[in-house]
């Protein structure tokens, strides 16, 4: 599909290196104060972007303070020992090489970045971990929901037996969670990202970043334990880090989980670890003891060892029941025992959030991604209060903050559903649907289940959610003997989140959402005119045409990828279009040119947070299945919404045969630059 929108921009990520050791203070750090330093190769790259500057500036400032840490501990060995003025050179000589190395990697991933080559991006692979990480996520979902039902027949039949109900409470506690089954997947495959514990920022994680539970933050290796607030190196990593004394802090999450936390946003005082209730009112019930995380703090005191921040907030939209969002670096500058609340000891640490790092407050971390208006009346720059015409059961307002004087999209007719040009019919259904009855639930009996390779491609969780992406879905029809609330109907149910079509500055209109929208989540239809791709040849300048192909998709030709393991589709579906024109381009498209729905305004991106899926319900005809856009990550509220149109570069020519080239600004780190 094409479409005049296209974007372009790079991002570079940025990682801090951290070495050596320091001497011991007495209960306070020095490194909150020192001055700031820079070599002419980082003041370079700190041109590149506003953003890419203030990460910058947080490392600089992070490692001068190692440095000076560095020296003091390389005076302290020279008076220890007389000597050791080699070891020290061989030292110095260490830390000098990391530095270096680290520089040049900074500028390698700078270039990388800016020309869209090379190897993947940080932020990409941090985004691709998590999607591993939500698919694993929605198998297990998945695995528990047939559980459940297989469950809910014996459970019927001992509904009067006390004993039962015991029995079956006590094997709903036991049962893991889909998050943890995700993670220890993830971890017993050596899937996780950085699988090593990390000093300083993590590659690709930028502050104001969201994770949606701590299990995600294993899977992405920048909090190894989704129970325990203190992440810290232990004794083994003495042979990686020569220079440090361990155990050695590297992150903290601030829940709210210690009655004696005292959070003033960049200057928080934390609570050790150990001694609270952890099944009841969460207060303390025994003494603290200086061991594990909290003797890691009070070494990260004593070496200047710098900690990651992260900041948990109760949040209705996640799975787990919180947000947990980066907040950046802190220095760990004191540390002392006190009587707590509850009469018992307890350990503090007080936190200074190193400078130079982008602003994010306590308050500030919730909306850190913007505010969703309550009302029209809030809304900034309305120019349509629904562009559906109350097609839709909720309306899609439009706003323009950037043509003066601001316009509403015009130039098309909204329709909800998909038309038909005239030379087009759809096929009927041939043979019955599934004999299900109320919602399907057995993959082994349900028709259409084994036509999805004996499994549902839904689970029922948060209104209907797609497992993975597929070559395509068998989805139930108006033969089959199912409820429309058939979680095997995910797809026909409507626009269930509150969309907003907005203008920008260089990509023309988009489209973002005021709700959450969780990964597997359906978005919206592409709908328009289904036509033959012959008759648009002979139509110049429309750029909102989407070309049906689900058929070379799951041939994987022109360039596609499989999605369905070999096997899954039955060969029998695919034996009736070996004809020789289906190897070439698709035989039908959707028009929505002139007639369309919010689809059409949905930009593309190089790394996009939807994906298309092609749904068959109706009939079984491949070439004109239905396009449906579904969420490909964890959506906070207010982010654009893009996918990408999957051109190959030089594949799109003029009408004089000559090939034709439109620029990207998506913005993504590893964008290609041009959208064909």
């Amino acid at each position: 599909m094409v479409q005049t929108r296209a974007e372009n921009s790079s991002e570079s990520k940025i990682a801090v290196a951290n070495g050596g050791k320091v001497t011991k203070a007495k209960k306070k750090s020095k490194c909150s104060t020192m001055p700031r330093r820079s070599s002419a190769r980082i003041q370079a790259l700190q041109k590149a972007e506003k953003e890419l500057l203030a990460r910058q500036k947080a490392e600089v400032v992070v490692v001068e303070e190692k440095d000076n840490c560095e020296n003091a501990v390389r005076a302290k060995k020279r008076n220890r020992n007389s000597g050791g003025e080699e070891s020290v050179a061989v030292e110095e000589e260490v830390v000098s090489k990391k530095r270096k190395g680290k520089v040049e990697e900074v500028n390698g991933k700078q270039e990388n970045a800016g020309g869209g080559l090379g190897e993947k991006s940080d932020p990409l692979k941090v985004k691709e971990t998590v999607r591993l990480f939500n698919k694993y996520y929605l198998h297990f979902v998945q695995e528990e929901e047939k559980r459940c039902a297989a469950a809910e027949p014996k459970a019927a039949k001992q509904k009067g037996s006390r004993k039962a109900k015991k029995r079956g409470e006590k094997s709903k506690v036991t049962s893991k969670r889909p998050d943890l089954k995700a993670m220890g997947k993830m971890v017993d495959n050596n899937e996780v990202l950085y699988p090593g514990k990390r000093i300083g920022d993590i590659p690709g994680i930028e502050v104001g970043y969201q994770f949606y539970s701590r299990c995600e933050m294993v899977a992405v290796g920048f909090h190894s334990h989704w129970l325990k607030g203190i992440d810290y190196m232990p004794k083994s990593y003495a042979n990686v880090y020569t220079t440090y004394e361990f155990p050695v802090a590297v992150a903290i999450i601030l829940s709210g989980m210690y009655e004696d936390d005292l959070d003033n946003a960049d200057d928080v005082v934390y609570t050790g670890q150990g001694g609270h209730n952890l099944t009841g009112n969460k207060r303390q019930i025994r003494d603290q003891k200086l061991e594990y995380g909290n003797l890691a703090l009070k070494n990260c005191v004593e070496q200047c060892v710098p900690i990651r921040v992260i900041r948990g907030h109760k949040s209705s939209s996640s799975y787990s029941g919180k947000i947990y969002t980066y907040d950046g670096l802190y220095n760990v500058v004191e540390y002392w025992a006190e009587k707590g609340i509850s009469g018992f000891t307890v350990y503090k640490f007080r936190l200074s959030r190193v400078k130079g790092q982008p602003k994010l407050t306590t308050n500030q971390v919730y909306f850190v991604n913007g505010r969703v208006p309550r009302s029209l009346t809030e809304i900034q720059g309305l120019v349509c209060e629904d562009i559906t015409g109350g097609q839709e059961d909720i309306p899609i307002p439009a706003t323009n903050l950037v043509d003066d004087p601001p316009v509403p999209p015009t130039g098309f007719t909204y329709c909800k559903s998909l038309k038909l040009a005239k030379n087009v019919k759809l096929p009927r259904m041939n043979g019955t649907g599934c004999k299900c009855k109320g919602i399907c639930n057995d993959p082994t009996t349900c028709a259409c289940a084994l036509r999805n390779g004996s499994d549902f491609p839904y689970v029922s969780r948060d209104g209907g959610r797609l497992v993975e992406a597929k070559d395509v879905v068998f989805e139930c029809g108006p033969k089959c003997g199912c409820d429309p609330g058939c979680v095997n109907r995910t797809s026909q149910k409507g626009l269930r989140y509150r969309l907003e079509v907005f203008r920008t500055a260089n990509k023309g209109w988009a489209v973002r959402s005021w709700d959450f929208i969780p990964s597997g989540a359906p978005v919206c239809e592409y709908t328009g005119i289904l036509s033959r791709t012959d008759d648009m040849d002979r139509v110049l300048e429309n750029n909102y045409i989407f070309e049906i192909d689900c058929l070379l998709t799951m041939k994987g030709l022109g360039g596609r990828e499989k999605r369905s393991p070999k096997g899954e589709i039955s060969a029998n579906l695919l034996d009736k279009y070996d004809d020789q024109s289906s190897e070439s381009a698709p035989e039908f498209c959707i028009d929505a040119g002139s007639t369309g729905n919010v689809a059409r305004f949905i930009n593309h991106c190089c790394e996009p947070n939807l994906f298309v899926q092609c749904v068959l319900s109706t009939h079984h005809d491949l070439r004109l299945a239905r396009v449906m856009l579904f969420a490909a990550d964890n959506i906070p509220p207010l982010q654009e919404l893009t996918y990408d149109y999957g051109y190959e570069l030089d594949s799109v020519l003029d009408s004089d045969g000559k090939i034709k080239q439109m620029p990207c600004y998506c913005g993504a780190s590893y964008c290609r630059k041009r959208l064909f």
